[in-house]
């Protein structure tokens, strides 16, 4: 493959998108891709960017933006197969996007705006944005939910539904409601389970996956805070696990599933054992 002159200018990457989805001479897989098939991928890549960040390591990070970048030359791409748009089109849309959004930098009221003021200019920009795509798209009766975003989490954005509703009293009395909830939640699995229906135990597993956020939002939990806790509180046992494993010249795949538990148990144990004074 012959590259441009320039190997860091944005045109090399570019010019690569291009040739791997050139039919016949590009690559299988990325010709195969479509915008809801690489999506998935596009939101690990922006929480590997976040994960970088928390590690503070800035060489991951330069490699995550990178893979990030990819993602929306990617996706640019696609959009210019079928003449919608292209990369160019997505950079001017941006450009024109801040350059209205900091009138205190670009415009007249440049160097002349406090914090508060940028603020409010910003929100009113922002405002007046959402006004625009909305007489742009076609007219359809606006629901109380539209306004929770889309691009989010979809913890948060399970979180921000049930708040939304909760606003004109669709909504638990309590805690202990929600629970009870979830146990039938759980009830109506066991027997899509035993059914066999693949389907229907995806349904029934996402109603207790949003039945259980209800619950962290009446407990005062944040379920993203929550679960991330309990990740890193799963990769915490799972390697007390490995280690002592390790430690026993035993491998992981030759460890029994009762002998795991019970170090399993030990890791959590020992977690509990309330920490001295130093």
């Amino acid at each position: 493959m012959k590259l441009p002159p320039n190997p860091d200018n944005i045109a090399t990457l570019l010019d690569i998108m291009a040739q791997l989805r050139t039919p016949d001479s590009g690559c299988p897989w990325d010709l195969e891709q479509t915008f809801a098939t690489i999506a998935h991928y596009t939101i690990e890549e922006a929480y590997e960017v976040a994960e970088a960040i928390a590690r503070h390591d800035l060489d991951d990070l330069k490699e995550e933006l990178g893979d990030l970048l990819l993602q929306v030359v990617f996706h640019a791409r696609m959009a210019q197969e079928q003449g919608a748009f292209a990369f160019a089109d997505v950079v001017q849309a941006i450009v024109t996007k801040m350059i209205r959004r900091h009138p205190h930098v670009f415009g007249d009221e440049a160097g002349r705006m406090t914090p508060n003021e940028v603020k409010a200019s910003w929100d009113r920009i922002k405002a007046e944005e959402k006004a625009e795509r909305a007489q742009r798209r076609p007219k359809v009766e606006e629901s109380l939910l539209a306004s929770v975003k889309a691009g989010q989490s979809t913890l948060s954005r399970a979180l921000a539904l049930q708040d939304k509703a909760s606003t004109v009293g669709f909504d638990w009395n309590d805690a202990r409601a929600v629970l009870r909830k979830i146990r039938e939640e759980a009830d109506e699995i066991e027997v899509a389970l035993d059914k066999g229906d693949k389907n229907e135990i995806a349904d029934e597993a996402g109603d207790l996956l949003f039945a259980v956020v209800n619950l962290a939002r009446h407990a005062g939990a944040d379920p993203e805070i929550s679960l991330r806790a309990a990740n890193a509180k799963f990769e915490r046992r799972f390697g007390f696990i490995e280690q002592q494993l390790k430690a026993r010249k035993k491998p992981l795949a030759e460890a029994s599933l009762d002998e795991m538990e019970e170090l399993w148990n030990e890791a959590k144990n020992g977690e509990k054992k309330p920490r001295k004074n130093l």
